[in-house]
């Protein structure tokens, strides 16, 4: 029964005192003291019930530290450092991209294969 308090040295069952969290030490000794079935020790009770509140009290500062870290993530010198290099990449792109036009247009010229907007407009001579 779970309102039983059972005190091995004094091998009797008293009721639990309600209005404690701790069995006090002139009613049993907190090692005697088992409470509800007889194989629950109090001592060792109160030893895990910490140890699993405390476990669960970290578990949950370290997802709350992690969340806010990413949430507040800056970018930093290797983001701003690849942003930059991605920004000369594309600007020699399209400088080339421009070189290989006029090389083309050059060589389009050369054989005359280069369209002109008005193509009468080498009749006109």
């Amino acid at each position: 029964m779970l309102q039983c308090l059972w005190c091995a040295s004094s091998r009797r069952c008293v009721p639990y005192p309600v209005r404690r969290i701790l069995p006090s030490a002139d009613l049993c000794e907190l090692r005697s003291a088992r409470w509800g079935v007889c194989w629950v020790n109090f001592e060792a009770l109160i030893i895990a019930m910490s140890v699993v509140g405390g476990t669960i009290l970290i578990m949950l500062l370290v997802c709350c530290c992690c969340c806010c870290k990413k949430k507040s993530k800056k970018p930093d010198k290797e983001d701003e450092r690849a942003a930059r290099e991605r920004e000369r990449r594309r600007v020699r792109q399209e400088e080339r991209r421009a070189e290989m036009k006029s090389r083309h247009d050059e060589i389009r010229r050369k054989y005359g294969l280069f369209k002109e907007e008005n193509p009468y407009a080498k009749f006109e001579n």
